[in-house]
């Protein structure tokens, strides 16, 4: 006995979830883009090339941002003949892409940093440190509002936004520091702007790599965690008829999980009756959890 598809997955349970995404990749997109004019402009006019660093990390934040609204948009689409299952994994492949993208500015933006390690800078004003300093703060703040929308979503594009974040904040603490050993330290301190420059490459990478290899896991169907799982069992085994249950299989795709389910009812039941049960538990399961997209249930005989 296979599953009960006959109710269809109500994919517009799960829309708050994406909403909810898809405004914090827009607030990130939209300060990444201010930061970055503003960091850019305060780097040419101060002389910094650590700063100018930050400032192209954070337009590059913006393309990010980009391809994960992107990758939400086309997450949401319904399933057709070709993807039986829906788009859902449209918002895994976009977080491995930003990952990527990452990687490659990182490396470019370490590149010339090492080439201008022997070159001599003079002292920054001192408004660019308060720049460098404000940016510590915004991106701390970014970070803890999306560490919160990606966890009450699931959506790993967001957390990996949000890390993406918290090393900026970091990067930008580097940065603050170099500036600030080259206006009071003297313009033979100048290799401390670079030095600034290449631990932001270093905490780039270190996130990027991060967030790569939590998509890539993603990809590889893992079972959803403990808690979610509970959850389920606890939500089935409620049904009237449902005797035990033998195997749960919960996979994440996007923002959306995907429930395999071996349900243990009487065996002198008729198909019809067991039909019955399991389409309650399908359909229990899909509207207490929002973020389930379907449910495939399979009956097996109860043994005491």
């Amino acid at each position: 006995m296979r599953d009960f598809s006959d109710q269809e997955p109500k994919p517009a349970s799960s829309r708050p979830l994406y909403n909810e995404a898809t405004t914090a990749a827009w607030v990130g997109l939209l300060f990444n883009l201010a930061l970055g004019v503003v960091k850019l402009v305060a780097g040419v006019l101060g002389r910094s090339f650590a700063l100018v660093s930050d400032a192209v990390n954070s337009l590059g934040d913006c393309v990010t941002s980009g391809v994960v609204l992107f990758g939400l948009r086309a997450a949401q689409r319904p399933p057709d003949p070709e993807h039986p299952y829906g788009h859902t994994r449209a918002e895994t492949i976009a977080a491995s892409n930003v990952a990527l993208l990452i990687m490659v500015s990182a490396m470019a933006v370490g590149w010339e940093a090492i080439g201008r390690l022997g070159v001599e800078h003079s002292p920054p004003p001192i408004w660019a440190l308060w720049i460098a300093g404000a940016n510590v703060v915004i991106k701390e703040s970014l970070y803890r509002y999306k560490v919160g929308v990606g966890g009450r979503t699931g959506s790993v594009a967001i957390i990996a936004n949000a890390w993406d974040h918290r090393s900026d904040a970091f990067c930008s603490l580097a940065v603050l520091v170099g500036l600030a050993a080259v206006r009071w330290a003297g313009p033979s301190y100048g290799w401390a702007d670079n030095a600034a420059a290449l631990a932001v490459v270093v905490g780039i990478l270190v996130s990027a790599g991060a967030l790569f290899r939590r998509a890539a896991s993603e990809l590889m169907d893992p079972q959803a965690t403990g808690p979610m799982l509970d959850r389920v069992r606890s939500i089935a085994s409620a049904v009237p008829g449902v005797l035990g249950i033998e195997t749960v299989w919960m996979r994440k795709s996007g923002l959306e999980y995907f429930v395999d389910i071996h349900l243990e009812v009487d065996p002198g039941l008729t198909v019809a009756e067991g039909h019955l049960i399991g389409h309650r538990a399908k359909a229990e399961i899909v509207a207490q959890l929002a973020a389930v997209r379907d449910v495939l249930v399979h009956l097996e005989p109860f043994r005491d």
